[in-house]
């Protein structure tokens, strides 16, 4: 086992203080948040998510790492450690910035609890959206958090930061990722040293816990290079030892709709973490942007899910209030045995999602005015060609309207996350594409009431173009907008409603403490707004964050402090 310290980045010099967001001043530029439903957006995300579905296997570059450093971290010499997780972060400014800044202070007070910064970060995924590459990781990750912890502390050790790719950060064949965590003599970002050489990793706590974090993205296997390394890693483990497991995707609530989601994290832990006779006590994941928490009836192990770092907000009412894992219809032979598990808290409530998503009518015209302009042009060329089929012209231009109309429409039915395809996806964008050529003809019985048709052409095309356009694009965007709150109640397009959104409030990470008497406690951090103003601290001490909120920042436990390492105390349901 190797016990590695963090090599100091010769190659980044201290950085100087800015006196504003200027990013001749930062050497980044501060991002706005990403416009998922932008048309040029879905293009090209629909475009990488299938060549990445089509090729993927061949930039896989998991088995090429297994001529990289095979080392597991030692963080075992203390008799505590504060850890902390963080997933879903590489977002717009403020929201990234607000948890990063949170993670860099000193000492949190969180209600009545002193929490100090974590001697540990694990990033559980995504650090940067919508793609990756160089200059969007520097942009909506690295700038971000060495404005927050600029220099490593004077008044302790540097904290360490180890990161886990999510999908995003696989779009490029992990090429970017590996580049920037997977230095071979170890780096800094910020005041955050970074030491691993792949994009998995082990790491051995005080009190004989662990962390064991594993690179599978959907439903890939697990390669064996990165097998050989957990095996080599598990060697070390021994019954009574407990087991912290990150997974890039929470698979036990996927496989409550697609049972065979779990089988790639149950066959890690039947034939790695079993054999040795440790316990997993915690699994952990990033992927949906919530906190979720899913208590073992009569046992100890949770299972957590908090991807709060920085993206928008997806929903939590639509969650499964119990889960069997694995399920008992597994598709896998030999699956571990089955364990039933309840949900114990979200973040945010149940109610208060649900809630949120109703604002779908007013924040996505508002988030997303490329996707409204689309709206427009499209409604407007049909418009125009119902409006000359009676005159038995432009005729092929109908049929290819209505086409796109439908092909948008079957794009929310089973949008670019919602799994397979199923008979309630295609009645439901069914149901939206009538609505549209529905809104079209009435669009048309009202344009014959205007003066329009008088004209000369090509005077209507522009009358469409200028007047019509803008007034069917809201239209259309209010009909998706009731399409997406109804797709939802049938668990469809629920991450298209809050992505359409875009809402940067309900951010959080996880901060853990391994006490000396070897339980650990988590502390589920939540914010509920952050901020959209920030001040330069130009004249702070050099790890002091470059920016301060306009208004302070209001951290708060999201859920009771939870201990584990003893009987497992009583759960309040969600």
């Amino acid at each position: 086992m190797a016990d590695v310290t963090p090599a100091e980045d010769t190659q980044e010099p201290p950085p100087s203080r800015p006196t504003g967001l200027e990013p001749r001043q930062l050497g980044f530029t501060p991002r706005k948040p990403v416009s998922w439903l932008g048309p040029v957006l879905l293009a090209a995300t629909g475009a990488r998510v299938a060549l990445a579905d089509q090729f993927g296997a061949y930039l896989d570059k998991r088995e090429l790492q297994n001529a990289f450093p095979r080392r597991v971290y030692d963080h075992s010499g203390g008799d505590e450690l504060w850890l902390d997780f963080v997933a879903d972060l590489g977002d717009g400014f403020n929201a990234t910035y607000s948890v990063a800044y949170l993670l860099g202070q000193p000492n949190l007070d969180v209600g009545r609890v002193h929490l100090p910064r974590a001697e540990v970060l694990v990033l559980g995924g995504d650090q940067v959206y919508p793609t990756a590459s160089g200059q969007r990781y520097e942009d909506r990750f690295k700038g971000p958090y060495r404005a927050a912890l600029p220099t490593p502390p004077a008044d302790g050790p540097a904290p360490t930061m180890f990161a886990l790719p999510g999908n995003h950060d696989w779009y490029d064949g992990l090429t970017a990722f590996l580049r920037l965590f997977a230095r071979r003599d170890g780096g800094r970002i910020g005041g955050w040293l970074t030491c691993q050489t792949r994009s998995y990793f082990a790491l051995k706590l005080p009190q004989r816990w662990w962390l064991f974090a594993t690179d599978a993205q959907g439903d890939a296997y697990l390669d064996d290079p990165q097998l050989d390394y957990f095996r080599g890693a598990a060697k070390e483990l021994q019954p009574g030892d407990r087991v912290i497991v990150c997974t890039p995707q929470p698979s036990w609530v996927e496989a409550d709709e697609h049972a065979g989601a779990y089988a790639t994290t149950d066959y890690f832990l039947r034939t790695v973490i079993a054999p040795t006779g440790a316990e997993v006590a915690l699994m952990l994941s990033g992927d949906l942007h919530h906190y979720a928490r899913y208590a073992e009836e009569g046992g100890e192990r949770q299972l957590v899910t908090f991807g709060g770092g920085g993206a928008y907000l997806y929903g939590t009412h639509q969650l499964p209030t119990h889960i069997t894992v694995p399920p008992t219809e597994s598709i896998v032979r030999k699956a571990s045995a089955s364990r039933e598990f309840r949900l114990a808290k979200t973040y945010p409530s149940r109610a208060r999602s649900r809630a949120l998503g109703t604002g779908v009518f007013a924040q996505l015209p508002l988030r997303n005015p490329g996707f409204v302009a689309l709206l427009g042009i499209l409604h407007a060329l049909l418009l125009l060609a119902l409006d000359n089929a009676e005159r038995r012209v432009l005729t092929l231009p109908i049929f290819l309207m209505v086409v796109l109309t439908f092909g948008l429409t079957l794009f929310f039915s089973a949008g670019l996350t919602s799994g397979r395809r199923g008979l309630k996806h295609y009645l439901l964008g069914l149901g939206h594409g009538v609505a549209q050529v529905g809104l079209a003809v009435a669009g048309l019985e009202l344009w014959r009431l205007l003066p329009f048709d008088t004209l000369r052409w090509p005077l209507p095309a522009l009358a469409a173009a200028v007047l019509y356009g803008p007034v069917a694009g809201l239209a259309a965007s209010q009909v998706v907008a009731l399409y997406l709150i109804v797709a939802a109640q049938f668990q469809v397009n629920l991450n298209e409603l809050f992505a359409g959104q875009g809402i940067e409030g309900y951010k959080g990470f996880l901060r853990m403490h391994i006490a000396a008497d070897g339980t650990m406690t988590l502390y589920p951090i939540g914010v509920d707004r952050v901020p959209r103003h920030w001040r330069a601290n130009p004249h702070a001490p050099a790890s002091a964050p470059w920016f301060e909120p306009d208004r302070p920042l209001k951290p708060r436990l999201v859920d009771d402090p939870l201990v584990l390492g003893q009987p497992a105390p009583s759960y309040r349901s969600a």
